[in-house]
């Protein structure tokens, strides 16, 4: 039973009426919160510890975290500690992969407290009780959404829910939308958490909305930046991309739910992964055109998020490390170019890209003359961003306003914060503040556009570095291309000839996008891929070329005088400088991080913040910030793309985000009451785990037994799902360290269980095969389990691009009446594909003939994994974990063991024959698996068996297969002459 809580006032940091709601309402239910992003989830949650951690003798667990945020955990009830003296509390302790070993462990769950602990070493402690489910006063689970039947946490919820009944549990997520995917989620997600009261408070809630909207209201000035002609034309054409990708799946997809396959819905980052895990039951059947056409949804959109955040000129360089990364290797013919690459909107694309960072453009013709007589008509464009022009204009108005109000009247700092999404918008920014000041001379340029420039801020520093550093890259790239097609190969002039500029013959009298049709069956053959438009292939300019350009832009008295990179200076500067920079003068660039950010306003209490881009939970975390402190004033420029993708991204984001509340209070106002067994736990959690497995009739459920079956479960396994469905089937899983096998079910079966792609892996690096060896000596069935996902196909792709067309790998696996697995491999020699001896199929078929013994079986996902071992484990004895962990070890399991001693007793060796010797028994005639078991048994070695003679060989191997031996070892190489 967990200790009894005492009555200890604590001061809390909520100063919010909504949150002091929550608070209150989590000091008397178990319940899950799920709260609109930005609100303050984490100062919640640590309010929520610091209470319970003053309270004395209590422990509690906290699950789901990762190490950042236990920082936060750990840091904020260092303050409540600091500042209500509470004489109980002892903070946060973290047990992780640093501070695993058992004795650290028992020691710190004996002296209770605020634990933050991994999931995979809270789970092996709970089965194997060195950790007192009863003792536990209570979890806290962060990352609620993420929760799913078969995850660790649910595992470790039912663990502590079956034996204690008593202790609260609290669950928490700022993340709406998963909530609102499927079939009753948010029931769903309550079951799987074993909570029956969900607490929803968005935005729009009454609470929240009149605290945040009050007298202390933030001031927020919104600027929307217009794009420019060219970046709205590049705009225009990948959006015509992605709805021409987006057609073209939807015709070679019939009869998938395509309702959410729009326009809007590719702006979100979780599109492809969207489309991907609708496709992932059939992927094995789709066409490589389709495969192809999901991986080009993915670049456009990074290539939407770079034209909006990268400069001219790396977008150029962006655009044409894609095309390089999707261009065929030199001298092949089978690969092709993505097809969106031939629409007339990449055209447009990579031709209004180059126009932004220079002037000018190469012919084929030109690229096929000499190089002296080549004109010099490429000159440096360089545009520059619309927003770093307003940006200019907003740090001026901040210093305007710095120097006619030079005295704080409030508790902020004079401190101006630029927020940007990503690391690589940051560094940007900060060489962009850093050149900004310094202009070029140039002649072209008269005083009054020279002045314009220095008052507003100029990028042209900067940009002529960027383009300085593309060129010479782009000469680079030029040179590897060179050098990797002059490779010699059988077609090397008609693949450079097609792959560079066709020629004269080939090129006359059509647009080199167009296809053109080829009689004959050996021109087509030979014939190689398509090439895209020309403006959209890398290796036009020429060196000439680009040296004219470099000379052009070389860097002037001004530029030299420069840093190359704008960077926070660290302790390597304090050499020259000890005095600490002065919080009014200081310009600080962060990226977004999530609830991480509250930290930044707290630490730097800025007065001035720029949002470089939009996120709507940063705007939250402002109003809480603002709100939460009567004596801070601040005030919001809000940046964006007006009619842009970004725009548009940050309205569906905020659109989705209340449409899922809504669907949630929906769903919560027609939610039955989940009632609970007063007799006990055990019918409830076998009620849970057949409403989880939908892909096997039946549920599944196994006969009450007076003792559970007991399952030894290596604790490297504790990754998977499988464990956690093999307790909820009723068995006892026991955790150990094997060396030997995955699973060992009963004193003879042991499983080595291998998914797609560790199998691929370990039959690569013959790590398999070792383990099959090591299975084989010390167990009469072992038995490799290859589990493949509930959510994808049930086939093996390495297999299927192996083998020719029209072949396949057939595998059956069934029961026996006995209730012992049988599987059937069927392999022929069309399956292996010769030109590939490495192949996983290839491999896996030379397991087999290496280990006859060895048992494969195959299954479609881990629920029916579980049915399988429940079969193997009928009618048979348990294992014993003393004995699975110590075989395998370098120690004489037979003489410690029941088995052992028999042997022992009887006067009989325990031995083993090596691989090699048995392999050279099985090419003895009359030698067959059950001989070859019998020898290996009953014989010491080869030399043994050669010199024996019928009379000795009749009693093991029978008359017939004594015979053939002894004729084997005995006939002379002089006999046939």
């Amino acid at each position: 039973m967990p200790p009894e809580r005492t009555n200890v006032p604590v001061k809390l940091s909520l100063p919010l009426q909504y949150q002091q709601d929550i608070f209150t309402e989590l000091r008397t239910e178990d319940e899950l919160v799920i709260l609109a992003r930005g609100l303050g989830l984490l100062r919640l949650v640590t309010n929520l510890l610091h209470f319970y951690d003053a309270a004395g003798n209590n422990l509690v667990l906290v699950v789901g975290t990762d190490d950042r945020e236990n920082e936060w955990i750990g840091e904020a009830l260092a303050e409540h500690y600091a500042i209500s003296k509470t004489p109980f509390a002892r903070g946060l302790k973290v047990i992780n992969t640093e501070r695993a070993s058992v004795s650290m462990r028992e020691r710190i769950y004996a002296e209770g407290g605020i634990l933050s602990v991994t999931s995979r070493i809270l789970v092996v402690d709970l089965l194997s009780k060195l950790l007192d489910p009863e003792k536990i006063t209570g979890m806290v689970v962060l990352h609620a959404d993420k929760i799913m039947a078969t995850s660790t946490e649910a595992f470790i919820i039912r663990i502590f829910r079956q034996i204690n009944q008593n202790g609260f549990l609290k669950a928490f997520s700022d993340s709406p939308e998963p909530f609102t995917t499927g079939f009753a989620p948010l029931a769903n997600s309550m079951r799987n958490l074993f909570l029956r009261k969900a607490s929803l408070w968005p935005r729009f809630h009454v609470t929240v909305a009149e605290s945040l909207e009050g007298h202390r209201k933030a001031e927020v000035i919104e600027l929307e930046v217009p794009m420019s002609d060219k970046m709205r034309e590049m705009q225009n054409a990948v959006l015509e991309c992605v709805e021409i990708c987006i057609g073209e799946l939807k015709k070679s997809n019939t009869g998938l739910d395509m309702a959410d396959w729009t326009l809007d819905s590719a702006l979100h980052r979780s599109f492809d992964i969207m489309i991907r895990r609708q496709l992932d039951p059939i992927w094995h059947r789709v066409t490589f055109r389709t495969r192809q056409i999901v991986s080009d949804l993915s670049d456009l959109r990074a290539i939407l998020h770079a034209l909006l955040t990268y400069d001219s000129v790396s977008f150029v360089k962006y655009l044409d490390t894609i095309v390089t990364a999707h261009s065929p290797p030199p001298g092949s013919t089978r690969h092709n170019y993505s097809p969106w690459l031939f629409l007339d909107a990449a055209h447009v694309l990579f031709q209004t890209a180059k126009s932004r960072a220079y002037q000018g453009k190469i012919s084929n013709d030109m690229a096929h003359s000499s190089l002296n007589s080549f004109p010099t008509t490429l000159q440096p464009v360089l545009e520059e961003q619309p927003k770093w022009e307003v940006l200019a204009e907003v740090l001026e108005e901040i210093e305007n306003d710095a120097y006619l109000n030079p005295v704080n009247v409030d508790e902020s700092n004079s401190t101006i914060l630029i927020m940007c999404a990503d690391q690589r918008t940051c560094q940007q920014l900060r060489e962009y503040l850093g050149t900004m000041h310094a202009h070029v001379n140039d002649e072209n340029k008269d005083d009054k556009d020279i002045g314009d420039i220095t008052r507003k801020g100029s990028a042209q520093v900067m940009m002529r570095r960027r383009l300085r550093g593309y060129l010479n890259w782009k000469t680079s790239l030029s040179n590897v291309t060179k050098n990797l097609s002059s490779k010699p190969t059988n077609g090397e002039s008609q693949v450079g000839k097609s792959q560079d500029s066709p020629g004269p013959s080939a090129q006359q009298g059509r647009p080199p996008n167009k296809r053109r049709r080829i009689r004959g069956g050996g021109a087509v053959t030979s014939a190689p891929g398509r090439v895209p438009n020309s403006s959209v292939q890398t290796d036009v300019e020429l060196p000439g070329q680009v040296s004219n350009l470099l000379e052009e832009i070389q860097p002037t008295e001004v530029e030299e005088v420069q840093k190359e990179e704008i960077i926070i200076d660290d302790l390597e500067d304090m050499e020259d400088f000890y005095e600490l920079y002065d919080m009014d003068d200081l310009i600080m660039v962060h990226p977004y991080d999530g609830d991480m950010d509250e930290h930044i306003l707290e630490e730097v209490r800025p007065r001035y913040i720029i949002m470089y881009e939009p996120d709507s939970a940063f705007i939250r975390r402002v109003e809480v910030y603002r709100s939460s402190h009567v004596g801070r004033n601040v005030r919001v420029y809000f940046m964006y793309y007006g009619g842009s993708v970004e725009e548009q991204r940050y309205l569906s984001a905020v659109r989705r985000e209340k449409d899922s509340f809504t669907k949630l209070i929906k769903e919560k106002g027609n939610m039955a009451v989940t009632l609970t067994h007063d007799k006990g736990f055990e019918d409830p959690q076998e009620q849970f785990l057949r409403t989880v497995n939908t892909r096997i009739a039946g549920g599944g459920r196994l006969a009450a037994t007076a003792s559970p079956p007991r399952v030894v479960v290596d604790v490297r396994e504790f990754r998977s799902a499988l464990p956690s469905l093999l307790h909820g089937n009723n068995m006892i899983i026991v955790p150990c360290q094997l060396t030997v096998g995955d699973y060992i079910l009963t004193p003879d079966i042991c499983v080595e269980r291998k998914s797609i792609r560790d199998l691929i892996t370990s039959l690569r690096n013959g790590r398999l095969y070792n383990q099959a060896e090591t299975m084989l000596q010390h167990y009469k069935n072992p038995l490799l389990l290859i589990e493949f996902d509930q959510n994808k196909s049930f086939t093996f792709d390495a297999f299927a691009s192996a083998t020719t067309p029209g072949t396949t790998f057939l595998t059956d696996y069934g029961f026996s009446s006995s209730g012992t697995a049988t599987t059937t491999l069927s392999t022929s020699s069309s399956l292996v594909n010769p030109s590939s001896p490495k192949s996983a199929q290839h491999l896996l078929v030379l397991l087999t003939l290496a280990f006859p013994r060895l048992k494969v079986i195959w299954s479609s996902s881990p629920y029916q994994t579980a049915e399988i071992f429940a079969e193997l484990k009928k009618n048979n004895p348990e294992p014993d974990p003393i004995r699975a962990v110590q075989i395998g070890l370098d120690m004489d399991i037979a003489a410690g063991s029941e088995s052992g001693n028999v042997m022992a007793a009887a006067g009989i060796e325990h031995r083993t024959f090596n691989l090699l010797p048995q392999d050279m028994l099985r090419a003895v005639p009359g030698v067959t698996p059950s001989v070859l078991e019998r020898l290996i048994l009953d014989t010491g070695n080869i030399s043994e068996i050669a010199n024996m003679d019928v009379e000795q060989l009749d009693p093991l191997v029978g008359t017939e297969a004594a015979r053939k031996i002894v004729n084997f070892f005995q006939k002379s190489v002089f006999d046939e002459s």
